[in-house]
C-alpha cells in the first residue's frame, strides 16, 4: 500500500485544488463576458420598437454637461436606474427632438420624482426642446408625488400636469448662503494668508469673515434676481398665469395655506399650478388610455436610454459617406493642472483633446462647451493657449457657455473666434486670488515649535509650520496682481477694449449672460444648438456632422463598455434594484449635501504650481 500523504501535504493540495477552482471560474466568466460581448457585436440591431408608445423621460439626479468619470468596471454594478447621480443633457435633448417628428412616439411623459437639480439654465435648454415636441402635437403629460423647484420648470412645459393629493409644489427661489469659517478657523488657531484682487472677488470670503461683505451681497443679489425673473416669466407664460403669480404663491405660502386648511395640493390646484390631482393608480390610468397598456400591466413606453441606444445601433450599422466634422469638447468641472478624469478640467487632458482636434483632418471647427466655475491659473493659461493654437491651424473655435463659464471659465473662452452665452449664464468674475495657510499657532498650542537657519531669507517660503514672512507676502501679493493685469490684457485683447475698461466690469464681479453681452464680454447669445450652427457658418460648412471628441479608449476600456450597455449590465441593474432603494434621502437634502461636497471639493482640489487661483464660489452651485 502507498503511504498516505502527511499532514502538511494535504494542505498544500487543498490550498493548490482552492486556486485551479478559482482560476477555471475566473476563465469561465472571462469566456461568458467575451460570448455577451460577440453577440452584442453581432445584434446590432436591439429591440425593436413599439410601433406606438409614449417616450418617457425621467431624469435622475443631477442635470450635467458631462458625466463624471466612472470606470467601465464599476459601470456595470452602477447600472441606470432613476435615483442615478448624473444625467447628461445632450441625452435629454437629442431624444426629445428626435421622438418629435418619430412616429412612433405619440406623446410624452415627464417623471420627475428623481430630478435633483442642475440650474436654470440645463432647465431653459431641455424646455426649449420640450417647446419644440408640444409644437408637432403630441401632448406632454407630467406626473409627480410632488415637485421641487427645478421639477416643476420642467413640468410648466406640460399639457397636463398630475400631482398625488398628499404632495405640493414646494417653490422657494433662489438664495446663496455660503458657510462662513473665520471663526473656527481663529479656534483652530490655523493663519490664513489672503491674496486677492478685485472688490467683488467673494471667493475667499468664508475664510476671512462671518458673515457676507456689502460688495458680495450687491452683486450676488443682482445675479439671483435675474435668474428668478427668468424662471418665474417662464413658468408664468407655460402656464399662463398672470404676471408675478409665482412671487405671490411663494412669498403668501403661510396665508394661502390658511385658507386651503392647510391642504397644499389643493392650493396648487386653485392657484392654477397644477390641472388635477390623481392618485398612483389614477395617473396609470389616465397613461394607459393615453398610450395604451403594456405587458407588465403599466403603460406602453418607452425609456430615453432604450430609444437612443435604438437609434444609435441603427445608425452605426448604416454606411455614411465621409463628410466634414465639427467637433465638440466639453469642458466641465474645476481646472485643474495636470491630466484630469471627466467631470474635472486638466490643463494637460483638455490640451490633449485640442491637438486631438486640430490632428483630425475632417475636423473643420471646434466649438469648446464650457461649464465651469474656474480653478488653477496656471493650468487656465495652458487651455487658452492650446486653443489659441487651434485658431491658429486654420479650425475656427467657437465657445459655447452652459451653466457657469466664470474666473478661469471665462479665462479659456478669451482665445476663441466668438464667445456664446445664454441669457442665464454666469460668467465674469474677472480676478484673482491666493490662499496659503499656516500652522505655527496650532502646533505651538500643541507643544510642537519650529527653530531653524536657512542660508537665505526665502528658505522658510513654503514651510507651513512657520510664520508667513513679510517678503513672502509681498512675492505672492505681487503675483496676483501680475496675473489679474494679465487677465484684463487677455480680456481686452480678445474683446477689442482697453484694460481700464475692462477693470471697470471686472473686479471679480459676476454677470449673468444677458448683462455680459450688453457689457462686451460676450458677442452672442444663444444654446449649444446655435453655436454649432455658428461654427458651421464661420467655416463656411453646409453639410457636416458633429462628433464628440473624448480621450480614446483602450481593448479593455471599449470591452468593459460594451459589457456595461449590454445584457449583462442590464440583469446588474434589475438585482440591485431590488437590493438598493432608488429614493433613501429626502431630494432636499441631497441637494444641500451636494452643494457642500462641491464647495469642500473646491478646498482639497487647490493645485496651482503658484497657488493662484481664478475661481467663482459661488458659482458652484449653478
Amino acid at each position: 500500500m502507498s503511504e498516505k500523504p502527511g499532514l502538511i501535504r494535504r494542505f498544500f493540495r487543498l490550498i493548490g485544488g482552492f486556486l485551479s477552482a478559482v482560476r477555471a471560474l475566473i476563465n469561465i466568466a472571462f469566456l461568458l463576458l467575451l460570448v455577451v460581448l460577440v453577440l452584442s457585436f453581432i445584434q446590432n440591431d436591439v429591440q425593436p420598437l413599439p410601433e406606438q408608445a409614449a417616450l418617457r423621460v425621467a431624469p435622475g439626479g443631477f442635470l450635467v454637461e458631462q458625466k463624471t468619470y466612472v470606470d467601465p468596471l464599476t459601470q456595470i454594478m452602477q447600472q441606470s436606474r432613476p435615483s442615478d447621480a448624473e444625467t447628461l443633457v445632450s441625452d435629454l435633448i437629442e431624444a426629445i427632438d428626435r421622438a418629435t417628428d418619430d412616429s412612433r412616439i405619440t406623446s410624452l411623459v415627464l417623471e420627475l420624482d428623481y430630478l435633483v437639480g442642475g440650474g436654470i439654465n440645463k432647465l431653459e435648454d431641455i424646455g426649449g426642446a420640450l417647446a419644440r415636441f408640444k409644437k408637432s402635437g403630441k401632448p406632454i403629460i407630467a406626473v409627480g408625488d410632488n415637485y421641487t423647484q427645478e421639477q416643476y420648470y420642467l413640468a410648466s412645459y406640460a399639457d397636463e400636469i398630475h400631482l398625488n393629493p398628499m404632495g405640493t409644489v414646494l417653490l422657494t427661489g433662489y438664495g446663496s448662503y455660503p458657510n462662513y469659517f473665520k471663526e473656527a478657523l481663529d479656534k483652530l488657531h490655523i493663519n490664513l494668508h489672503i491674496f486677492r484682487v478685485g472688490t467683488y472677488k467673494d471667493a475667499i470670503e468664508p475664510f476671512t469673515r462671518n458673515d457676507m461683505s456689502t460688495a458680495s451681497r450687491e452683486h450676488t443679489t443682482e445675479w439671483l434676481n435675474a435668474l428668478w425673473s427668468v424662471y418665474t416669466s417662464r413658468v408664468e407664460t407655460m402656464r399662463g398665469l398672470p404676471t408675478d403669480a409665482i412671487n405671490d404663491y411663494v412669498n403668501n405660502l403661510g396665508h394661502k395655506l390658511a385658507g386651503h386648511d392647510g391642504d397644499a395640493s389643493a392650493l396648487t390646484v386653485s392657484t392654477g399650478l397644477v390641472d388635477k390631482l390623481s392618485t398612483r393608480p389614477q395617473m396609470r390610468a389616465r397613461l394607459q388610455q393615453l398610450a395604451g397598456v403594456n405587458d407588465e400591466g403599466g403603460y406602453l413606453r418607452i425609456d430615453v436610454d432604450q430609444y437612443l441606444r435604438h437609434l444609435r445601433r441603427a445608425k452605426a450599422i448604416q454606411v455614411e459617406p465621409e463628410s466634414s466634422k465639427i467637433g465638440l469638447i466639453v469642458a466641465k468641472g474645476m481646472i485643474l493642472d495636470g491630466e484630469q478624469q471627466a467631470g474635472t478640467v486638466g490643463g494637460d487632458s483638455l490640451s490633449a483633446l485640442l491637438k486631438q482636434a486640430r490632428d483630425d483632418e475632417q475636423v473643420e471647427a471646434l466649438v469648446l462647451r464650457i461649464d465651469s466655475p474656474g480653478g488653477s491659473a496656471f493650468a487656465s493659461e495652458v487651455i487658452r493657449q492650446e486653443v489659441a493654437l487651434t485658431r491658429q491651424s486654420g479650425i475656427p473655435v467657437i465657445v459655447s457657455m452652459g451653466s457657469v463659464a466664470a474666473s478661469g471659465g471665462y479665462w479659456i473662452a478669451m482665445g476663441a473666434d466668438q464667445v456664446w452665452a445664454s441669457p442665464t449664464t454666469i460668467t465674469g468674475s474677472i480676478g484673482v486670488f491666493g490662499i496659503i495657510p499656516t500652522f505655527e499657532d496650532s502646533l505651538t498650542a500643541l507643544g510642537v515649535h519650529s527653530d531653524g537657519v536657512g542660508t537665505t531669507t526665502m528658505a522658510d517660503f513654503f514651510r507651513l509650520d512657520r510664520p508667513m514672512s513679510p517678503q513672502a507676502e509681498q512675492v505672492i501679493q505681487f503675483g496676483v496682481n501680475h496675473v489679474y493685469g494679465r487677465f484684463l490684457s487677455l480680456v481686452a485683447e480678445a474683446r477689442n477694449s482697453t484694460p481700464n475698461e475692462i477693470h471697470d466690469v471686472a473686479q471679480g464681479r459676476v454677470w449673468t449672460g444677458e448683462k455680459a453681452l450688453a457689457l462686451g464680454l460676450v458677442d452672442e447669445l444663444g444654446n449649444l444648438q446655435q453655436a454649432i450652427a455658428a461654427a458651421a457658418e464661420v467655416a463656411e460648412l453646409e453639410t457636416y456632422k458633429v462628433e464628440l471628441i473624448e480621450p480614446p479608449l483602450d481593448f479593455s476600456e471599449q470591452l468593459m463598455q460594451e459589457i456595461a450597455n449590454g445584457q449583462v449590465g442590464t440583469l446588474v441593474s434589475i438585482v440591485s434594484d431590488k437590493i438598493v432603494p432608488e429614493k433613501w434621502l429626502p431630494t432636499s437634502l441631497v441637494t444641500s449635501f451636494y452643494g457642500l461636497t462641491r464647495k469642500l471639493e473646491l478646498l482639497v482640489n487647490f493645485n496651482d504650481p503658484r497657488g493662484l487661483y481664478l475661481n467663482c464660489f459661488e458659482c458652484m452651485d449653478q
